[in-house]
């Protein structure tokens, strides 16, 4: 006697076949019955839903991208320091303006090569009148984009295991994503902070002759190249404050429903001529019809 296959109930649960066997009068029965088992999520093989478990951190990645953009612009812009000067015989605005790698400032006199009235001069952290600030900012900005750049990496494929219910370490990943993105803030607040302090105290650069730079400003103040690498600090930090705090939902136990439904078997010969059930029962009808 044959016993249905796996089905599936209505609700998608799998409804399992069971096989009994009994032994009655020396020969195997077999009863068939049909336990319909409920599985719970956790044992049902299917992948769970995330999606709705990392909406933060999606916001989380677009700003640290934008504070990974910004961070990369700020390094670039010369207006860190804006110097105020009042001998315009060179620097014809009277103002220059000291970035991470050049010294900028318009001038009708000196003009440098690719720039209409505007001459540059450029820093190298290995020349001896650079000061540590603008060393450490010439360093340590691009750590910070380097740092910044895996962690946003990292962030993307995070997320992509997050969206395709794949289950790979997501809170160490998020964790380590988000360590990623406070360590570049942190690299990138220390030379900011650093030349800040020294606008404010109105600290100066010995510039070589040929820089024709005075040795000291009349006034200085901060520049935006400061204020949009703040702004990207910011950012990072809110980022990686956000991938840290994700927490994988709490998943209820599964709960297991077990029905059992008893089919009828066939009658099978006993040993007196009569039939007998399943569970070892004679069948009265068939023994009056066989002594008539």
């Amino acid at each position: 006697m044959l016993c249905l296959g796996p089905l599936r109930g209505g609700g998608g649960e799998q409804v399992t076949p069971v096989t009994t066997e009994r032994a009655t009068n020396g020969a195997n029965e077999k009863c068939c019955s049909c336990s319909e088992v409920l599985m719970g999520p956790s044992l049902g093989g299917t992948r769970p839903y995330l999606a709705h478990t990392a909406h933060a951190q999606l916001a989380a990645l677009w700003l640290s991208c934008v504070g990974w953009t910004l961070t990369a612009v700020a390094q670039g812009l010369i207006q860190w320091r804006v110097w105020v000067v009042s001998d315009r015989e060179v620097i014809s605005s009277g103002v220059a303006w000291v970035g991470v790698w050049r010294v900028c400032f318009n001038s009708h006199t000196l003009v440098s090569p690719g720039f209409k009235v505007m001459h540059c001069s450029y820093i190298s952290p290995t020349e001896a009148f650079t000061p540590p600030d603008i060393v450490a900012a010439q360093v340590l900005m691009l750590l910070s984009l380097l740092v910044g750049g895996c962690g946003n990496a990292g962030g993307l494929y995070t997320l992509r295991n997050v969206y395709f219910a794949l289950e790979r370490n997501l809170l160490m990943s998020f964790f380590t994503t988000g360590g990623l993105c406070l360590l570049a803030a942190i690299l990138s607040l220390i030379p900011l902070m650093w030349n800040l302090n020294s606008v404010v105290t109105n600290q100066t650069i010995r510039f070589p002759p040929d820089f024709k730079m005075p040795p000291a400003p009349e006034s200085q103040h901060v520049g935006s190249g400061i204020a949009v690498g703040m702004a990207g600090t910011v950012l990072m930090i809110i980022s990686g404050i956000i991938f840290c705090t994700y927490r994988l939902p709490v998943r209820s136990r599964p709960q297991i429903r077990l029905k059992v439904q008893s089919l009828p078997a066939p009658p099978v010969a006993n040993g007196q001529g009569g039939l007998t059930g399943c569970r070892g029962k004679e069948n009265q009808a068939f023994e009056s019809h066989e002594h008539l």
